[in-house]
């Protein structure tokens, strides 16, 4: 009897020693009943600072109890993480409107099939008895130094056999057709032809005068790197300290694609990959301040990436 009166009384003892924390805490950040999350969010938080606490269930009601000693330090502790976490998880961004452009870009690969066909007859043209289309058309180092600009996009046109060429629209097709999808085709088209042939300036920039590279693999890459940034700079905010995965995978897939092949130019890989996210970067900026419409827009960017690859060839067939 004796034994258990004094058990009691130390219960009770013990009970004083601890007080609920208030929903509110001190600021009153949070009026509402504790829900069973944050409750292991505050014990955790509270724990990682050594501050003795322990739940308790009144009804359907949770409590966070800790020891009158350290109230103070608790709400303190807790206030601080409610401010720190106030606007997390953040939340998702805005879903892209998918366009569907799948028809536009099989028509792209089929006109360069189609061209790559032509390059392999034997007619004259402009002079030329007959055309050399490689000849004339390669990113030949020394030449674009000296001016032949135009050979930085007539060699992301031209392929050296059918394997070349079937390899760059299988690759190429996959993620040409969701770049459109994001981009509308026009606007997708004309960053994988300005990327492309940054990177082939790049490379002519670090290689040896006689070097020579043709194929439209530099502007895969460069697709690549687009997709990558542009998820990366979309979805940034969700990833936080994870932002830099999309730019990671497909680094992984430039060195698994790559740089493989004896006739592998990987110097037009790598730049152009590079290329694709400064031009991806700065698209996706520059995309938030415009304000043409999205279709005006993307028909500018048709009209541009057309005009470009017709005035490479034009320049180079006539000069």
């Amino acid at each position: 009897m004796m034994k258990s009166m004094i058990e009691e009384k130390h219960i009770e003892i013990e009970l004083l020693d601890w007080v609920p924390v208030p929903p509110g805490l001190k600021d009153g950040l949070s009026e509402q009943i504790i829900s069973k999350r944050k409750l292991k969010n505050w014990m955790l938080v509270l724990q990682s600072r050594k501050i003795p606490c322990q739940s308790k269930k009144l009804d359907t009601k949770w409590q966070l109890w800790v020891p009158v000693n350290q109230f103070q330090n608790a709400c303190q502790e807790l206030i601080q993480y409610e401010i720190e976490n106030q606007n997390w998880p953040p939340p998702p961004p805005v879903e892209r409107k998918l366009k569907e452009n799948t028809a536009s870009t099989i028509w792209i690969f089929i006109l360069l099939a189609v061209f790559h066909n032509i390059t392999q007859q034997s007619f004259d043209l402009f002079g030329h008895t007959p055309v050399n289309w490689i000849e004339l058309g390669n990113a030949h180092a020394e030449k674009i130094l000296n001016g032949e600009w135009w050979r930085l996009m007539t060699a992301l046109t031209l392929h050296s056999g059918s394997l070349h060429l079937v390899s760059n629209i299988a690759l190429g097709g996959i993620f040409m057709i969701r770049l459109c999808q994001l981009l509308g085709s026009g606007r997708a088209w004309f960053l994988v032809l300005c990327a492309g042939s940054l990177g082939n300036l790049f490379n002519t920039l670090v290689q040896s005068p006689d070097h020579r590279s043709i194929g439209a693999s530099t502007a895969v890459f460069a697709a690549v790197a687009l997709l990558a940034t542009i998820n990366m700079l979309h979805f940034r905010s969700n990833l936080r300290k994870r932002w830099a995965l999309p730019i990671a995978a497909a680094l992984g897939l430039l060195g698994l694609l790559g740089a493989g092949g004896d006739n592998t130019d990987i110097g037009a890989h790598l730049f152009g990959f590079v290329a694709g996210i400064g031009v991806g970067v700065v698209s996706e900026y520059s995309t938030r301040k415009m304000k043409c419409p999205w279709r005006q827009s993307n028909r500018r960017c048709v009209f541009l990436a057309v005009s470009l690859i017709l005035t490479a060839w034009g320049v180079g067939l006539t000069v």
